[in-house]
């Protein structure tokens, strides 16, 4: 009787195995896993947003699951049913795949995304001073203010990326002790002219204080993941619903450069001031100019003024060199993955 049980239940498990494989292989749908390993194609899936992204030879192919529709190359919509997950395992249509195998095999240079503009914004400036703090060390007393330590940042940074990124547009929202407010700020940051395959990053800068005398360090914030931005322009034609997805999807975009550029920023800074400040880490705050840029943005505190040993560093214009190199490293190791990764190699 044991036996026969045993033998029954064998029986049983090989007809599921079978029935599940049969299913699998049906000619109609891909696992898009095996398929994407098979022909080269990066696949990266957020299980938690229920999106992924497909990437090869510079073309990006950006989905929901289950939906009807996939954004390809950030501006193309194309009309085939998105992967969806069956057991835990992604698939996806044989004409979804198909689709996406002419895309990756498309030679457009037009299609290869680049870094076209880098936009630095010095805080505060003008009649807004930011922060400010005065100290007496050694007998000599000096003032640090926010918008100077800012601005000189700004220029040192401004110069290295000009001298090394011929292929760019360099831009500053102000390179002067002039006031510009944070609506003016992100409205900059929003009509500077790009071609179809550039992206644009932007780059606030400014310097922390506190009523603790001994905080200090430098930090680097992007924009919190729970915050939602409209990052692409209302089309009245476009199907709403559809338009929504469509803006998650560039936005989560944003939100993952964003935080590869930070990571990028804080290693570099850390390479050149090691020893003399220290990193307080990777954060996330909904700033106005960083919560209202749409592009891959970040805000960088540079340190504390109000600490006297900071602020002192803060005030030495050879400090503040090392600081600038810093970000500068950081934005060239980010540029350098970001092109890499979407086929730009440089300029023909």
């Amino acid at each position: 009787m044991k036996n026969n049980f045993i033998h029954k239940l064998i029986i049983f498990l090989l007809s599921i195995f079978l029935l599940e494989n049969i299913f699998a292989q049906n000619p109609g749908e891909i696992n898009l896993v095996s398929e994407c390993d098979k022909y080269g194609i990066d696949l990266y899936w957020d299980p938690l947003t229920q999106s992924g992204i497909l990437e090869k030879r510079g073309h990006q192919i950006s989905f929901h699951i289950d939906e009807d529709f996939s954004l390809y190359d950030y501006k193309k919509i194309t009309f085939e049913k998105a992967p969806y997950l069956r057991n835990e395992v992604l698939f996806s249509s044989k004409g979804f795949f198909d689709k996406a195998i002419q895309l990756f095999n498309t030679d457009s240079e037009q299609s290869l995304y680049k870094i076209g503009a880098i936009l630095i914004d010095p805080g505060h400036g003008g009649k807004d001073p930011g922060a400010s703090a005065t100290h007496t060390i050694n007998g000599k007393t000096f003032t640090v203010k926010e918008k100077d330590v800012n601005l000189s940042v700004g220029l040192k940074l401004y110069d290295y990326l000009k001298k090394a990124c011929p292929d760019k547009k360099i831009l500053m929202t102000r390179n002067t002790d002039v006031f510009i407010s944070l609506q003016q700020r992100t409205e900059i940051a929003n009509s500077v002219k790009l071609k179809d395959n550039e992206a644009i990053l932007y780059v606030s800068i400014h310097v922390n204080a506190s009523l603790d005398k001994k905080a200090s360090g430098y930090e680097v914030w992007y924009l919190s993941p729970g915050y939602r931005r409209q990052v692409l322009k209302n089309d009245k034609n476009e199907d709403k619903a559809v338009q929504n997805i469509l803006n998650s999807m560039l936005e989560e975009e944003y939100t993952t450069e964003s935080i590869l550029i930070a990571k990028f920023i804080t290693d570099g800074i850390q390479a050149q001031v090691s020893g003399l400040s220290s990193s307080r880490g990777i954060k996330a705050e909904e700033w106005f100019v960083v919560r209202n840029a749409n592009m891959p943005s970040v805000l960088i505190e540079t340190g504390f003024l109000t600490n006297p040993k900071e602020g002192a560093l803060l005030a030495d214009d050879k400090y503040l060199q090392k600081i600038s190199f810093g970000i500068y490293n950081g934005l060239q190791a980010f540029i350098s993955h970001f092109e890499r990764s979407h086929g730009f190699t440089g300029v023909k």
